[in-house]
């Protein structure tokens, strides 16, 4: 990418042996004979698979004395895990224990001897104890040390890439003979690959430090086994041993005596990065800010009515922050764009934010490169249309082959198909006469001159089988990149659904229609039923216990433990438990998107960044084995199954916001999401002010309130609006009461599931239609003279700030 601001470095990598010598003591879980133990050991920096003993049969103290080797890399976090399984040959292995073991704890030239033990370390003897003995070896490998790109979170390693061709003729001629080749270069992100009457020619995108080789065999295609090599029909070849950049011919002798011929050729990867690993802000994103500043600046002139010019360092960053709720939130978002363009307070805004039913209306704004710009009626009226209009055409025949061509045609691009695809396609008829064929990087030419505000689209990556509330992480979608902030990794927004690996781009699908994003931002879907009693009971309980969570994983991390034993519930209890939480975690409508990050490692000081702790909110982020980039895919998900916000790209310290127009679109518990992101970003020492709310305001809230942190300038002044009924009821616009005729106009029905705005309401009538949009236009009229009292303050601040009276408010120095 154009735009690097990764650190170069080097180190030399090692040789990690690791001898399995015996275990002691062990439980056996099949009450007729004693354990048939085994060791499965994992290294993922240093490995694609798994590696085991043999096992021991009918010994609860089994000996093995095997020895495994493993090139590391000592700057990237190497985290070793063991575990004894008991062998089970009806049912699935049973997990004895599991030690994780971290490699740096090794020094080079020291053998280390340990005992790891499911006991007390405050107790002596492990003699009655299950434990297992393991002899551990490093030594520094010579040769010229590997160059690697950090951003001190993600490592990026060297790479090479092997081309294998294998010549048309013969590969026709085997084909005919129901044969085919099968070649595989375990060390690499594909893995094995076949040839077919189409593909003769492949490319394996490789680790180098793995020293990685090329397995290559002549088959029959219905042989779904690997067979041992033999001398013939086989062969093997070291990429180490192939000069680099030039093209070398080996022979597989075959057992008819002939040869099959194989032209390989060895390149290095480019050092340049297909991802930006870097947390700040992409270079067409600075380069948006610089435009946009000055139609902010001059929007500001005109309404705040100015006497000077406002420097480009003067402006204050204002956003725009939304919720979700479906149509309510589409229908109610557009009420307020409304207002805000005629108070001319859109000219003022520099980022718009939105998730789940919000990006609905923005995505529909911003086909249009200059939405802003023009009035919002024009497409206020084809909104209500799409609203209003029935909705049972979008399961009839005619769209059912539609959704089904559409699904084929894009699993033959190489994009999977799945549920959530399906429900992309039938909400984007939910939403329009048409397909659309708009992109996300379409929308780059509405915001190429700063002529509106940056929109961010946020949704949630999850994992199946884990609950959201275990582990999730945000992601952030804009017309210039896609990414994890967490991480501080991103793409460009075009190859989003491409696959990468080690920070390469390895396989280039087409863009997806925008559709097909919305379909991801509103997916209800994935949800597992944990996510669900959570919703049905007390989620405050989670926050408490979230909260406790992340102070005792900083508490673990900073201590000198190097090691863990993780021990399985073994009574029937606790299997019960077991089966019940595996059941309740899996996602059955699953979406799954390729995992950009595949293959990145963790830098050995990942969980002391500054940058990484802002972000790191689960338990999870202490143990890189099990976090996104060993993740064969992504899984996105609607975050209304956390919080239901947009805020987390407005609170990232680059972007100094100063000012958040904050719109809800909840049906009661005014207050619960902001109140919620006020307790994450207190944990997450993110700067925030506090949401501190009287009881009278909770039971009958106002249209606006306003909430700020005096004592900590860096935190954003927050201007919420609630989706409420108040003086609407009476006024139908500021300062003008209504008649008796027109009081019918005054009532709108927002109570919760009674309400015709719940969230499975399809269709709207259009007289509920204008009342909703009336009402949010209102709400933020009626509280003009209170914006524009904050983004005076936020403007006198900003000025001040850069006179010496206050330190900088730039939150990216935030300390």
């Amino acid at each position: 990418m154009g735009d690097s601001s990764y650190k170069k470095t080097s180190s030399s990598n090692c040789l990690f042996s690791v001898r399995v010598i015996q275990a002691r003591n062990i439980t056996s879980r099949d009450l007729a004979t004693a354990s048939d133990c085994y060791v499965s050991l994992w290294l993922p920096t240093a490995s694609n698979g798994k590696f085991q003993t043999q096992t021991i049969e009918n010994s609860d103290d089994p000996v093995w004395n095997e020895t495994f080797y493993f090139r590391i890399q000592t700057e990237v976090k190497n985290i070793l895990e063991l575990t004894v399984f008991d062998k089970d040959p009806v049912t699935k292995d049973d997990i004895q224990f599991t030690v994780l073991f971290d490699v740096a704890n090794v020094r080079p030239g020291v053998v280390a001897h340990e005992t790891f033990s499911l006991k007390s370390e405050k107790q002596k003897s492990f003699q009655q104890w299950e434990s297992l003995e393991v002899e551990f070896k490093m030594e520094k490998i010579p040769g010229p040390p590997e160059n690697l790109r950090t951003n001190g979170v993600l490592v990026s390693r060297e790479m090479c890439c092997l081309e294998v061709q294998v010549e048309k003729e013969e590969n026709k001629k085997y084909l005919k003979e129901n044969k085919n080749v099968v070649l595989t270069v375990h060390a690499s992100y594909e893995g094995t690959q076949k040839t077919t009457i189409d593909v003769d020619t492949f490319h394996f995108h490789c680790i180098k430090g793995w020293e990685p080789i090329l397995k290559a065999r002549l088959q029959k295609i219905s042989d779904k086994e690997e067979k041992e090599d033999n001398s013939h029909n086989s062969l093997t070849v070291p990429l180490k041993l192939l000069p680099v950049g030039q093209k070398v011919t080996v022979g597989m002798l075959l057992e008819d005596k002939t040869e099959l011929k194989l032209h390989l050729q060895v390149n290095d990867c480019s050092e340049n990065l297909d991802v930006r690993l870097g947390y700040d802000l992409c270079a067409d994103e600075q380069e948006f800010l610089h435009k946009r500043k000055k139609v902010v600046a001059s929007a500001l002139k005109k309404v705040l009515q100015l006497k000077e010019d406002l420097h480009e360092h003067e402006v204050p960053v204002i956003a725009v922050m939304t919720s979700g709720g479906g149509l309510r939130a589409m229908t109610s978002m557009y009420g307020h764009l409304l207002s805000l363009q005629k108070l001319n307070l859109l000219d003022c805004t520099t980022y718009i934010t939105g998730t789940s039913g919000s990006t609905w209306t923005m995505t529909d704004l911003y086909g249009n490169s200059n939405w802003s710009e023009k009035t919002l009626e024009g497409p206020l009226k084809e909104i209500k249309k799409q609203v209003t209009k029935c909705k049972l055409n979008i399961i009839s025949i005619q769209r059912l082959n539609y959704y089904h061509t559409e699904l084929i045609e894009r699993v033959k691009e190489g994009l999977f198909s799945s549920f959530t695809a399906l429900w992309a396609l039938i909400q984007e008829m939910f939403l329009h006469d048409e397909p659309n064929k708009h992109k996300l990087t379409d929308e780059r030419q509405a915001v190429d001159q700063g002529q509106n505000p940056l929109p961010f689209y946020v949704a949630l990556n999850v994992k199946d089988e884990v609950s959201t509330f275990k582990f999730r992480e945000w992601v952030e979608f804009s017309p210039y990149e896609v990414g994890f902030p967490k991480y501080g990794a991103f793409i460009r927004s075009e190859n989003f659904d491409s696959e990468f690996y080690m920070g390469r781009l390895v396989k280039k699908f087409p863009e997806s229609r925008i559709c097909y994003l919305e379909g991801l931002w509103t997916n209800v879907f994935t949800r597992n039923l944990l996510d669900g009693l959570f919703w049905s009971s007390n989620p405050e309980e989670f926050w408490d216990r979230w909260a406790k969570d992340m102070i005792d994983m900083d508490k673990e991390n900073s201590s000198d433990i190097y090691s863990t034993v993780i021990k399985p519930p073994s009574t029937l209890s606790g299997k019960l438990c077991e089966i019940f939480e595996d059941i309740m975690t899996k996602r059955p409508l699953l979406g799954e998107t390729h995992n950009f990050l595949k293959g990145l490692e963790f830098h050995k000081g990942y969980f002391q960044q500054k940058k990484f702790t802002e972000w790191k909110d689960t338990v999870l982020d202490a143990s890189p084995n099990q976090l996104t980039p060993l993740e064969k895919h992504l899984c996105l998900i609607d975050v209304g199954y956390f919080v239901n916000t947009s805020c987390p790209p407005l609170l990232r310290p680059e972007r100094n916001v100063d000012v958040i127009i904050s719109l809800d679109y909840s049906l009661g518990g005014f207050f619960k999401q902001l109140q919620k992101i006020e307790k994450y970003c207190k944990v997450q020492k993110i700067p925030f002010p506090k949401i501190e709310v009287s009881e009278e305001d909770q039971k009958n809230p106002k249209e606006c309130y306003i909430f700020s942190d005096a004592e900590n300038p860096r935190a954003p002044i927050l201007i919420h609006f609630p989706l409420v009924n108040d003086t609407f009821k009476e006024y139908k616009e500021p300062g003008v009461k209504r008649n008796f005729c027109e009081m019918q106009e005054g009532k709108v029905n927002l109570d919760n599931c009674k309400s015709p705005y719940y969230l499975t309401k399809l269709q709207y009538s259009s007289e509920n239609f204008d009342k909703l949009v009336n009402l949010s236009s209102y709400n933020i009229l009626n509280n003009k003279d209170l914006i524009l009292q904050y983004i005076q303050s936020a403007t006198e601040k900003k000025r001040k700030s850069r006179r010496g009276g206050l330190p900088s408010t730039s939150r990216a120095e935030y300390v």
